[in-house]
């Protein structure tokens, strides 16, 4: 079971870092939007990250794929450990699940916010009904995890913006034109905090211009 992973960032896109380790070995690493933001605040690529991980095996019937979805803290993970325990909540359906801060989605949970937690990717009504049930009472001390925004801090972070300019370059958009896309986008949605929902946004807007 691989409990850590230490490496180099090689390179990340909207939830998995590519982390490079010993003898040019790479691993792909899920991340949830909520550690996403704090690397993306204070770890460059060809930056050393030590990863916390969750490895676990995917299996359908024909085959068995290893997953590892990393943490930045041993407290982000035993988070991330109990939110599983929710029947229905999967590995992968949890690391999307993960999007807003953890603080603020145990503060939810204790307060039994259903509005809140029906804004996390994935989770309806009635999941987030059976997530209170679960976890209400028993989830205090992840509310004092330091990962909420500052006050006046812009949500969307300079690494979603450069994650999006960067496959917008990609698919031969001019550089100021996709700088463009971006700030309109912004602007339109200013809650938006990954590179894949910045780019939803670009797409939807260049749709109605057609219209």
């Amino acid at each position: 079971m691989i409990s850590s992973i230490q490496g180099k960032i090689k390179s990340r896109k909207s939830g998995k870092v590519l982390v490079e380790v010993a003898g040019g070995i790479c691993y792909e690493v899920l991340v949830p939007e909520a550690a996403m933001r704090g690397l993306e605040k204070n770890v460059a690529d060809g930056q050393e990250i030590n990863f916390v991980t969750y490895h676990y095996f995917q299996t359908d019937p024909s085959k068995s794929i290893p997953v590892l979805i990393g943490f930045l803290s041993d407290i982000e993970k035993e988070f991330f450990e109990k939110f599983i325990t929710v029947s229905g909540v999967g590995p992968k359906a949890a690391c999307r699940a993960l999007a807003l801060p953890i603080s603020e989605i145990a503060d939810a949970i204790d307060a039994a916010d259903l509005t809140f937690l029906k804004k996390l990717p994935g989770i309806g009504e009635q999941r987030a009904k059976e997530i209170i049930a679960k976890l209400q009472g028993k989830v205090g001390k992840f509310g004092l995890i330091q990962d909420r925004f500052a006050k006046g801090e812009p949500k969307a972070e300079e690494g979603v913006k450069e994650e999006a300019l960067s496959v917008l370059l990609q698919l031969q958009y001019r550089r100021k034109e996709a700088q463009e896309m971006i700030e309109k986008a912004l602007r339109r949605s200013p809650d938006i905090a990954s590179g894949e929902e910045l780019l939803n946004e670009v797409y939807k807007a260049r749709q109605n211009e057609k219209k």
